[in-house]
């Protein structure tokens, strides 16, 4: 009995998830729509301009040629330019004009009417007064005339997002104690499990007799789970100016950055000698390859409970930790950079004379090195991710520990701020090595 019900839990847990998922996918498929009509537009315009001819236009195979398939800068900004549209229209940015905008909340006054019905059958009519104000306007309340009869006429404010519950017989001579209910809205019947649209909102019929008023969302995100761009730009400008929580701005980048900085280097220090002595000898890739396979799918932030009980929650505990997140993906580059040199060039320069150090210095790290700096990479990109989980423990300064804080406050705009900053800073420092590795590794991709 109790594996059947685990079973029915997940059965409904999965269907709960795939419901979710089948929620966004029209969305889904509207970007990816836009995306192909994008690149028909792009195609199209590029027939009609002569290009000139490229290295490209000489071959004679391009499709399949990796050497081919190159960033198109165009396609770049069309798509940075169509997240920062998607996301404006669906929060009603200021910053695009409001045909651009999906339909947002309903703001405003309107009414509706709701029919009471006594113990004795007799019925009655009311009119609502709904006024509905965006979050941080205060909306007074209309004045509006009781009525005559057993049901007597109400008024409601409500926040746009939220809803409200209608104890319509406060005011009215007819009690659901005494066995009154509502039997119409509208002229529609009402039940639990009718509700009934009246044009600007959704009301529906409690199990206690009352009635829960929805105003009409729309589909525009609420501020509170994604603000607009520009309020975005307004909280970094002023956190730039002003710090959050008594810390500057730079100085939550400074110590997030000097965390990964100095974690990384110890994990290149040890893993990158680690991972040639396993591509070198067998006896070390014997000994150390079963810790290493074992570790790399450990997830960093699974040892922050076993880190903190060997190094504390203090700096040590978060440098350890991405030391940690480097060590194990740094080993595997520099193995997988051994294991990858042309044996032919390890043969010419034995038949040159070259002794074992000078294979080591002028052949097998120069050729390994690409694959150093793919690690690298990688690992700097995973060090990055990490020590945002690493700031929640005990920190002070960071951009994981404003993040958090911020969250616990509900302030959504620098939660945002936060993921766009950490998510720049890790773009540039992908680009960094890369600009590196292009200029100490120029003979990557020549044989």
């Amino acid at each position: 009995m109790h594996e059947s019900s685990v079973f029915s839990d997940l059965a409904n847990e999965t269907l709960n998830i795939i419901i979710s998922i089948s929620s966004i996918l029209p969305y889904l498929f509207g970007y990816i729509v836009i995306i192909l009509a994008s690149l028909f537009i792009w195609r199209t315009v590029r027939r009609g301009v002569s290009l000139g001819k490229n290295y490209n236009s000489l071959k004679t195979v391009t499709f399949g040629d990796e050497s081919t398939v190159v960033s198109n800068k165009s396609a770049s900004i069309v798509s940075v330019l169509l997240i920062f549209l998607l996301w404006g229209s669906f929060t009603g940015s200021k910053l695009l004009p409001g045909f651009l905008h999906m339909p947002g909340p309903y703001v405003g006054s309107n009414e509706f009417t709701y029919t009471a019905q006594n113990d004795v059958g007799e019925e009655d009519s009311a009119t609502v007064s709904l006024v509905v104000h965006v979050a941080g306007e205060k909306a007074s309340k209309p004045t509006i005339k009781a009525g005559d009869g057993i049901a007597v006429n109400d008024v409601m404010v409500i926040q746009a997002y939220r809803s409200k519950l209608l104890a319509w017989d406060l005011n009215d001579q007819v009690k659901r104690k005494w066995g009154g209910k509502i039997v119409k809205v509208n002229d529609q019947p009402i039940s639990k499990n009718n509700p009934v649209d009246v044009g600007f909102a959704r009301v529906s019929l409690t199990d206690k007799g009352t009635l829960n008023v929805v105003p009409h969302k729309g589909i525009q995100m609420e501020h509170i789970y994604l603000p607009a761009p520009e309020q975005v730009w307004t909280r970094l400008v002023n956190i730039a100016n002003q710090g959050y929580q008594n810390v500057t701005l730079g100085q939550h980048l400074g110590f997030s950055l000097w965390r990964v900085i100095i974690g990384f280097l110890i994990g290149a220090l040890v893993g990158i000698p680690l991972g040639y002595a396993m591509g070198l000898s067998n006896w070390f890739r014997g000994w150390f390859d079963p810790i290493v396979e074992f570790m790399r799918p450990v997830p960093p932030l699974a040892l922050i409970p076993l880190v903190i009980i060997w190094a504390g929650i203090g700096e040590e505990g978060k440098v350890v930790l991405l030391f940690l997140a480097a060590l194990w993906i740094m080993a595997i580059a520099a193995r997988s950079g051994v294991s990858g040199v042309r044996i032919t060039k390890i043969h010419a320069a034995y038949s040159l004379g070259a002794s074992k150090f000078q294979i080591l210095l002028r052949v097998i790290i120069p050729n390994s090195l690409p694959e150093i700096f793919t690690g690298a990479r990688v690992a700097m990109g995973v060090c990055w991710g990490t020590v945002v989980a690493a700031e929640l423990v005990a920190a002070e300064k960071g951009l994981g520990k404003m993040i958090v804080a911020a969250s616990k406050f509900q302030n959504t705009d620098v939660v945002i701020m936060g993921i766009v900053l950490i998510g720049v800073i890790g773009f540039a420092i992908d680009v960094g090595i890369r600009l590196l590795e292009k200029y100490l590794v120029p003979w990557k991709g020549k044989g």
